[in-house]
């Protein structure tokens, strides 16, 4: 699938237009975010375990550190679609066929 001419998740769909640059760099700020947050529970979440009173509230954090990284290909896929919904998309249905 093309946005623009440029396959779907290219880094350049951000160069478009001043509202499409500024979506990206707010998904791409929630990505990042989100990423961060993952990785501070699994470092948290793996301190834990090395105390046996913490292994309960260190297995959340993996737990919620897992949903957090399975959230980031949601925020990539949400993005696209909102930068596909901002151009033509009966342009990019032709482009398809």
């Amino acid at each position: 699938m093309r946005i623009s001419g440029k396959p779907l998740f290219h880094r350049d769909q951000r160069g478009d237009s001043d509202e499409k640059r500024k979506l990206y760099a707010a998904y791409e700020l929630a990505y990042t975010l989100v990423d961060f947050g993952a990785a501070v529970c699994f470092v948290v979440g793996s301190i834990m375990f090395f105390f046996d009173a913490w292994m309960i509230p260190g297995t959340w954090l993996f737990l919620i550190g897992s949903i957090l990284f399975a959230a980031k290909p949601t925020i990539r896929l949400v993005r696209e679609i909102r930068l596909l919904q901002m151009g033509d998309a009966k342009d990019v249905a032709k482009r398809q066929e």
